[in-house]
């Protein structure tokens, strides 16, 4: 039987913003990348999500991004290697503690928005992130085929391969920018599908029509797209009927 977890990115909202229904998406997901007050998130914010998660049996990650709250993230900041990884260090201690506090422990990292893309291919940035997740013994989530993927083999760091549901892809397996329309999948059936495809043939299509092979272990639905729990149902639901084992990567726990 196949098998895959689902994450979603969440805990990511913080007054007075409200992004996403983290109680509805924990609802459905395997693993929550959690925001650590950098683009989102707030202390009360992470709490809440983190009793939810444990609540629910969901495992829980770190989602440090840039410091760029009033981009949410997805403006890709220059910032020098060293500041960079002061700040990622100090928002997944900041999780980190959070979650002790509440009896859990982080599972994993998975970079936010412009980070996550800018580390596909920028060798220096995915050196910085794999010392960050080293630092704390962290698998990293990313994507298949790319700079960070190559760091955490050469850290001794677990890579765990993650596709996206919710996303077009494009020829050459990146993702298509936010800014091109279409970027973004909002039709259930249509996602659902593509988690199905992704899941069991390893395969998704791009933007061209050209056919993508994504040999992923987790896949991602985003928790600040309009109606992602919806979304994240019809996922869970088409990759169970597909017979599709839906569970956290490795079998972890919170």
């Amino acid at each position: 039987m196949p098998a895959i977890d689902l994450n979603a990115d969440l805990g990511e909202s913080w007054l007075p913003t409200v992004v996403g229904d983290d109680e509805a998406m924990l609802a459905v997901v395997t693993s929550a990348n959690l925001a650590c007050g950098a683009h989102g998130g707030d202390p009360v914010t992470m709490a809440t999500a983190i009793r939810e998660a444990l609540a629910r049996g969901v495992v829980i990650g770190a989602h440090p991004s840039y410091d760029d709250r009033e981009g949410f993230g997805r403006r890709d900041v220059e910032v020098d290697a060293v500041t960079l990884e002061r700040q990622l260090r100090e928002q997944v201690e900041r999780l980190a503690a959070a979650a002790a506090d509440a009896g859990a422990t982080l599972a994993h990292l998975k970079p936010h928005g412009a980070l996550y893309n800018r580390i596909v291919r920028d060798a220096e940035r995915a050196e910085v992130v794999a010392r960050v997740a080293a630092a704390s013994a962290l698998p990293v989530l990313g994507m298949p085929g790319s700079a960070i993927e190559r760091a955490c083999r050469e850290a001794g760091i677990p890579f765990v391969a993650e596709a996206f549901a919710d996303r077009a892809y494009q020829p050459d397996g990146s993702l298509a920018p936010r800014s091109r329309p279409g970027a973004v999948l909002h039709d259930p059936g249509l996602v659902a599908a593509r988690a199905v495809r992704l899941a069991v043939e390893g395969e998704v299509e791009a933007v061209d029509g050209s056919i993508v092979r994504v040999a992923a272990e987790s896949l991602c639905v985003h928790g600040d797209t309009p109606g992602a729990a919806a979304l994240a149902r019809a996922v869970r639901e088409a990759l169970e009927r597909a017979g599709v084992s839906v569970r956290p990567t490795g079998g972890g726990v919170p």
